[in-house]
């Protein structure tokens, strides 16, 4: 048995959480801990609230109310949201709790003492009209690096370069719009620069990371790490623990992060359980660290946090930080502060979590960014009712309309059982690498798998013939049901739950797939319809102008004869091989096989996917191209691929299609 530390990145208690935060950070945890809860490991899954910080002074003068009236607000909204989606935390704290104030302040001095921080007088922009010193946030201006015109003083989110207020270019105060002026202030400051050679020496032994995390970290450790002002001239946050510092507080960034573990030091607190407990979490070394965050959040948690720790000299460090890429909506960004997206809680108060959390895992970005739209979300909530819903319906009405609800006495057909434990021990690996979109992918084929098993058994019909291949039928299937049960329970656990009351059956273990649970007679309970399927327009019961689907003006193109069109020739092929071209950014020369032959492509995919994304998988082709020779290698066909605001994308045939299979 292993054990893990699990978090969440804090969310900002400065308004309700959307879809973009859920598929960013929250689902791919809870995913991954629900699966290794049920693989019988040890697992503390803990987040909270952040609630200083200028995003939550910026709601307050908004709403005109105090800060802490806005984070008591805001931070049971979310923690109610995450409980409805289920995302389920053994503890969900706040970072103005006086515990993790204390925490806060002790590790800064901690540091101090080691002379990882240090005072110093710096210049500070002061805005006259608003009478105050501007934080990071509270200014914005054009971006020295991509010319974005919406850079806030801490960071571009257009292109994810974490600046410095005086590096903009015209400065403004982000209240009144103003001209900012300079002035010098004293501030502390955290000496990054030190760690700079450990931070390196320590991610570049990080091979199993995201190729995304590493490229963004190692980014900025090639600019060269510098030393950051950690306090801040507001009256919101922590305070400074130095009678000099009077009237400062610790900046968010510096703060929030060691929030993690003071919601565990919480969580042993309210638990009765001994205090020290979390130590076994945090610094015992045989623990792993796995941190779930969105790519704004990479600095903090990959630069930042591992500094911190290193510094204390005796914390667990990240084992992992499986950072996703952004959900966007209709091409744009999902933001709280902008007022862009789909909150969390106006979905939940008019549909189920479950097929939400199906789409937003299906389309997750894990390795680029994914865009989100209510017909994409129809497709697949369709798609659950027509594949899992189905087989999990006409196997308990069949039993309980010709087996009076009961399970049938009978030797199963074990080759199927086999399928579904191999199954699961595939999305194990895929779970514990962090493809989860794989893993749901792989784990809806067996409910296919399932559906066809029934539709070629026929048993409506051996039921007359042969009333004993008709109860091996059934009872495979019940017992597959199960395996289901298993396997999507992660993904889905309001339906996983639904299966099991539906089977008579408690909590499942992952290793329970493929395994012979359920016993001859077993009395079965009231079959239920899992998912309700969606008609067109279903969407339009959201209120919130913010969330219609968008659809996008096509513009007329060239009609092509049908005796043309069927003149292409399209194949399933598998690709065999993937390899770099000399010189080439965007190219790969990939070896597909097509049934007939086995055939040279030059395939544009270097900046979509990885050479082992590409390996074995099942592709489109146009196998009739003219050849064609590309940076001297002659191409014999081309690779089918979707080109759209969410990136670009391979069309993938059904995972039962064989190479050399005709498309229609």
């Amino acid at each position: 048995m292993s054990r893990y530390m699990v978090t969440s990145a804090l969310p900002y208690a400065n308004g309700p959480k959307h879809l973009g935060h859920l598929a960013g950070a929250y689902l791919p945890a809870d995913i991954y801990v629900r699966y290794i809860r049920m693989s019988g490991n040890d697992v503390l899954f803990c987040s909270g609230t952040d609630e200083h910080g200028v995003p939550i002074t910026i709601a307050a003068e908004k709403m005109g109310i105090t800060p802490m009236e806005v984070v008591n607000k805001y931070h049971d909204i979310i923690a109610g949201d995450f409980k409805r989606f289920g995302i389920i935390f053994d503890n969900f704290s706040r970072t103005t709790r006086p515990e993790h104030i204390e925490f806060a302040q002790s590790v800064f001095l901690d540091l101090l003492e080691k002379e990882y921080i240090l005072p110093k007088d710096m210049k500070q922009l002061y805005c006259p009209d608003c009478k105050r010193y501007l934080p990071d946030r509270y200014i914005n201006g054009t971006c020295p690096k991509c010319g974005s015109e919406d850079a806030r003083g801490d960071q571009c989110e257009s292109c994810g370069t974490w600046t410095e207020a005086f590096e903009l270019i015209n400065p403004r105060c982000g209240i009144c719009g103003a001209t900012p002026e300079t002035r010098v202030t004293r501030h502390w400051f955290l000496l990054l620069d030190r760690f700079q050679e450990w931070l390196e020496g320590w991610l570049g032994g990080q091979s199993d990371w995201k190729t995304n995390v590493l490229k963004y970290c190692h980014s900025w450790l090639s600019d060269g790490l510098r030393e950051r002002a950690i306090t801040r001239d507001i009256s919101w946050g922590v305070p400074v623990p130095l009678e000099e510092a009077k009237g400062k507080v610790l900046y968010v960034w510096f703060e929030a992060v060691l929030g993690y573990i003071s919601s565990t030091m919480e969580y042993f607190s309210k638990a009765g359980k001994d205090p020290d407990e979390w130590r076994k979490y945090w610094q015992d070394p045989e623990t792993k660290l796995v941190q779930f965050i969105g790519k704004d959040n990479i600095v903090f948690h990959c630069i930042i946090e591992p500094s911190l720790l290193h510094g204390l000299g005796n914390f667990n460090l990240p084992w992992n930080v499986p950072a996703n890429e952004y959900l966007n909506i209709s091409g744009q960004k999902f933001s709280t502060s902008r007022g862009t997206g789909i909150n969390m809680g106006d979905y939940l108060d008019h549909f189920d979590p479950d097929p939400m959390r199906y789409a937003l895992v299906v389309n997750a970005p894990e390795n680029r960014d994914s865009d989100f739209s209510w017909r994409e979300y129809q497709t697949r909530n369709n798609e659950l009712a027509d594949v899992l819903g189905n087989f999990i319906n006409r196997t308990l009405k069949f039993t309980l309309s010709k087996f009076e609800g009961r399970v049938p006495s009978a030797d199963l057909d074990m080759t199927l059982l086999n399928r579904a434990g191999e199954t699961a021990e595939e999305i194990a690996v895929l779970m514990e690498s962090f493809r989860f979109k794989k893993a749901i992918g792989v784990a809806m084929e067996l409910a296919r798998e399932g559906n066809r098993y029934f539709d070629t058994a026929k048993p409506w019909k051996s039921l007359k013939t042969d009333p004993d291949q008709c109860a091996v039928t059934v009872a495979t299937c019940l017992n597959l049901c199960v395996s289901l049960a298993v396997i999507f329970e992660p993904f889905i656990p309001f339906s996983a739950e639904k299966i099991r009351r539906m089977l008579g059956l408690d909590e499942l273990k992952w290793s329970d797939a493929g395994t012979v649970l359920l016993e001859s007679g077993l009395k079965l309970g009231e079959a239920e319809i899992l998912f309700k399927k969606l008609e067109d327009g279903f969407e339009k019961v959201m209120d919130k102008s913010e969330t219609p689907l968008v659809e996008e003006n096509v513009e007329e193109t060239p009609e092509v004869d049908f005796e043309e069109f069927m003149k292409i020739e399209f194949k399933v092929g598998r690709i065999l091989s993937v390899e770099d071209i000399k010189k080439a950014k965007k190219l790969y020369k990939v070896e597909v096989d097509t049934g007939d032959r086995v055939r040279t492509v030059v395939a544009g995919m270097k900046p979509h996917y990885t050479k082992e994304e590409l390996q074995g998988r099942l592709v489109a082709v146009v196998c009739n191209l003219k050849p064609a020779k590309l940076c001297g290698v002659m191409s014999h066909g081309m690779l089918m691929a979707s080109d759209g605001e969410s990136g670009v994308f391979l069309l993938e045939p059904a995972a039962d299609s064989k190479p050399g299979d005709t498309i229609k």
